[in-house]
């Protein structure tokens, strides 16, 4: 149990972080609003316009495993420090890039230094938090994560409308510097003392194969990948389109409902903390997977106004309750010594279901019905939380906080 110093000092140390991550944050969301228009000014289609978003997710997918590692080796300020570095170095490329093909590559630079910045970022707190506290810090970072977003694409448009569209992309590139510099100054490191088993890199991918095939981390990357299908793909992709089809809904509705439900998720976050902190992790996965799921489900039935902000209430309940958690769960149950590589696995299937889901729930729903895609989905998220409270029942690796 830390004495109040050390609390005091652990304290300190989220608030800087989370100052961090709001910085990294606001820089993502400043391009946001106008990276599709910029990259029509190179005379692509729809599709390539698409990929500047992708592939910035695969560079994610890609990075975060080697960004775990990298934190088990050679500690949390690589990472820290490093990440919004590669995030300027890919922003500044993006501003001056001369073609789409450029553009792409310098997206994916940028997406190497988020993974690397929100990876160390992750593991930072977790090493940082009590135990009984790990929840709590991790709703905190993720609280600033949230205002970040909501704040960066005001400023982007902004700054695109008096200055030109690669502006934004120069403005983040800024301000990942000055979030560098801030990490060197406030941040120390946190890595455990405790040497690594071998530095041979066949064994450390043995040791990472090893802890993927565990009953944990499998029922936890389960349910992580489908809140991560909920969000992206079934109410990023479906529901609007049937909010439209449904409804005759445009932008200007499905946008008011966004907004709110949004906005939701800030209040969610902290008394979803304090509940995986105080009732237990399991208890608040169950409720988040069972309400993602009545949510999606709900929406699909719905042929009417209520059904269907009803629907994306309970369905925003369940994401804006998932964060916490599951983050907290995988912190209980890694090794200490692998703390790292335990949390960017984890992360990692929240990507897969990021990148998979769109593609996937759209063929489904243009091969049978978006009704039919979304109740698939709601069943998928469901089962997924059912199987994790009944496959890790009895699972005390953690104390009473599983």
């Amino acid at each position: 149990m830390p004495g109040p110093i050390e609390r005091l000092r652990n304290g300190e140390r989220l608030i800087v972080l989370c100052g961090a991550t709001f910085l990294v944050m606001v820089g993502q969301g400043v391009v946001s609003p106008v990276l599709p228009l910029y990259a029509k000014d190179f005379g692509v289609g729809a599709e390539m316009v698409g990929l500047t978003l992708t592939v910035f997710g695969v560079a994610r997918l890609l990075l975060n495993v080697p960004a775990g590692i990298i934190a088990d080796r050679y500690g949390r300020r690589v990472l820290l420090i490093g990440g919004p570095v590669l995030t300027s170095i890919g922003m500044f490329g993006s501003g001056f890039a001369d073609s789409i093909w450029t553009l792409l590559i310098w997206r994916f630079v940028a997406g190497g230094g988020s993974a690397f910045y929100m990876s160390g970022a992750l593991i930072y707190l977790i090493d940082i938090a009590p135990p009984e506290r790990r929840a709590r810090y991790v709703a905190t970072n993720q609280w600033a994560l949230s205002v970040g977003v909501a704040l960066g694409p005001g400023i982007g448009g902004i700054v695109a409308d008096a200055r030109g569209l690669s502006a934004p992309f120069y403005l983040v590139g800024v301000t990942a510097i000055v979030t560098a510099v801030y990490a060197v100054v406030r941040l120390p490191e946190t890595r455990p003392d405790e040497p690594e088993e071998t530095p041979d890199t066949g064994e450390k991918q043995a040791t990472a194969w090893s802890f993927m095939k565990t009953k944990g981390f499998l029922l936890i990357a389960a349910v992580t990948a489908t809140i991560f299908m909920t969000r992206v793909g079934t109410k990023g992709t479906l529901v609007p389109l049937h909010a439209n089809d449904a409804l005759d809904w445009g932008p200007k509705e499905i946008g008011v409902v966004f907004t709110l439900t949004g906005v939701m998720t800030l209040f969610t976050l902290l008394p979803a903390a304090w509940a995986s902190d105080h009732l237990g992790r399991r208890a608040v996965i169950l409720f988040s997977g069972l309400a993602a799921g009545l949510g999606t489900i709900l929406v699909a039935m719905s042929d009417g106004v209520t059904g269907f902000v009803v629907g994306n209430v309970v369905m925003t309940l369940g994401t804006g309750t998932a964060g916490p958690a599951p983050a907290a769960y995988i912190a209980d149950i890694a090794p200490p010594n692998k703390r790292g590589l335990a949390i960017t696995l984890y992360r990692s299937a929240g990507d897969v279901g990021f990148l998979a889901a769109p593609p996937l729930l759209g063929w489904l729903g243009e091969s049978t019905s978006l009704p039919t895609a979304m109740t698939v989905a709601g069943v998928l998220v469901t089962g997924a939380a059912i199987l994790f409270l009944v496959g890790s029942k009895g699972d005390m690796a953690a104390g009473r906080q599983v």
